[in-house]
């Protein structure tokens, strides 16, 4: 089987510093973007507000995720770029960034 990862890639020196890029840093996330966007948030209560303009129509007693979560989760997944539904276990690793 042929190995077609990188394990370096080293850019054009400049002066006496050398450039590499390094693909070894473990546990990493392209998530950190939600750190912004739940802070913004916070801040400036869009989900919520947002959620406001949705009517439930559930049943209460059957309600297990209010929309505001439902509202934020599905705007987070988008911001993120997790189109998919099936794609929003993932985001349970980033959990402690988001507001639901």
């Amino acid at each position: 089987m042929t190995d077609c990862t990188l394990r370096a890639f080293e850019f054009q020196a400049t002066g006496r510093r050398r450039i590499d890029a390094r693909f070894d840093g473990g546990r990493i996330t392209s998530d950190a973007g939600a750190t912004l966007l739940a802070r913004t948030d916070r801040r400036e209560n869009l989900l919520s507000r947002f959620a406001a303009c949705f009517r439930d129509y559930r049943d209460p007693d059957r309600i297990e995720h209010t929309v505001e979560a439902l509202v934020a989760q599905r705007v987070f997944g988008l911001a993120l770029g997790y189109e998919d539904l099936v794609d929003h276990d993932e985001l349970r690793t980033i959990r402690c960034w988001l507001p639901w």
